[in-house]
């Protein structure tokens, strides 16, 4: 599934410091939950915590159906996000997009993006290199993938998506020690999220025709 648009070019930098999740802001509703046992192919991104941003306090908070489904429906029928998307419709079609994840093997875990306590993004952290999108370049072991939408216009066009791009690859890199980069595969046509990639530290390394785009590939190393 393609990175949908995040609206911005902005710059901002990140401030490289993780909070405690008392400090967060986060209401009870959005408050992480435990997650299973034992070793999963993403390192247990419930466990990832809270990052300061030059957007605010951001955590990843994976997905629950029951309490995220409507909001997530709502921001995929916005027309900005559904031409890259292509989930608008009743909510049932983008619930059966969460559940395939949700029901998985863990190598793609959906997630709300809370800032200062507010759900206000969409995240899918998966593996690219379990992914099929391995097939169309030249993959590492452990790459790890990143799609991202902004739910509201109003968070759009004002820098917010490149500080939270580089606030969540820096949690990539950092509590996954054995990824060697974050890769994103944005539509070409997609030129707001393509620049809001660059000021979050990534670069264009190529461009790939997948079955349902012509994309570009968008790395940072380690």
């Amino acid at each position: 599934m393609p990175a949908p648009d995040t609206g911005t070019d902005g710059g901002e930098d990140t401030a490289d410091l993780d909070l405690p999740p008392d400090l967060t802001g986060a209401p009870a509703a959005y408050g992480t939950e435990p997650g299973p046992c034992g070793p999963d192919p993403l390192d247990r991104v419930v466990d990832w915590g809270p990052i300061a941003t030059a957007a605010g306090v951001l955590q990843l908070v994976p997905v629950r159906l029951d309490r995220d489904l409507s909001l997530i429906a709502t921001w995929m029928n916005d027309p900005v996000v559904d031409a890259f998307w292509l989930l608008a419709g009743p909510a049932g079609r983008t619930g059966a997009h969460l559940a395939q994840q949700l029901n998985g093997d863990g190598r793609s875990v959906p997630c709300l993006g809370v800032l200062d306590g507010l759900p206000m993004s969409y995240w899918e952290i998966y593996r690219a290199d379990l992914d099929p999108l391995a097939r169309y370049y030249p993959s590492r072991l452990h790459d790890t993938g990143v799609h991202v939408l902004i739910g509201s216009a109003e968070d759009r066009g004002r820098g917010i998506g490149a500080a939270l791009l580089r606030g969540v690859a820096d949690l990539v890199l950092r509590h996954r020690p054995r990824c060697p980069r974050v890769v994103a595969e944005p539509d070409v046509r997609n030129t707001a999220s393509i620049a809001a990639f660059r000021a979050a530290g990534f670069r264009k390394a190529a461009e790939a025709d997948l079955p349902d785009k012509r994309a570009a590939l968008m790395l940072r190393d380690r």
